[in-house]
Parts: structure tokens; C-alpha cells; sequence
């Protein structure tokens, strides 16, 4: 069996405003920017070939980000007891 070959990783330097807008991208909390970014450049290249299959997947990734960012509903149980209120 052959060893895996370590990924090669490098240090990129964003400005503040620019990281900020890419956590806003994330479809899930921990995606990496790497993720993120080669997302961005599948749909960019999908964008070229097929501009309808490019915005049918930036309306499912929309999708997916609202359905994970909609509030829990919390139901409250009303508790019925037998005693009187003071």
C-alpha cells in the first residue's frame, strides 16, 4: 500500500472585508475556504458552458443555507400538575 501523499498547502492573504464575505458563502460551519473557493470556481466554470446549471447551483446552495439558518421551533410543554396555585 502506497503512502497517501500529503496535501500541499499554502498561506493566502485576504483582506478582513474579503474573509468576511467568504464565511457569509459557507453552506455549512465548517467548510473550509478552500471549499469555498474551489466552489466558487466550479460554478464560475459551469457559468461558461451552462449559464442555467450554474444558477440552478447557486439556488440549491441558497436553499441549503436558508433551510440550516432557519431558527430551531422550540415546542413548550405545558406541565399539568394536580396542585392548587398558592
Amino acid at each position: 500500500m502506497e503512502p497517501k501523499e500529503t496535501p500541499k498547502i499554502t498561506t493566502i492573504k485576504l483582506e478582513k472585508e474579503t474573509k468576511l464575505r467568504l464565511d457569509k458563502v459557507k453552506e455549512y460551519r465548517r467548510e473550509t475556504y478552500d471549499e469555498i473557493l474551489q466552489k466558487m470556481l466550479n460554478i464560475l466554470n459551469l457559468c461558461k458552458v451552462s449559464p442555467e446549471r450554474a444558477r440552478a447551483r447557486l439556488i440549491a446552495i441558497d436553499r441549503q443555507k436558508r433551510r440550516q439558518n432557519r431558527p430551531q421551533k422550540i415546542q413548550k410543554r405545558q406541565v399539568i400538575t394536580n396542585q392548587r396555585p398558592l
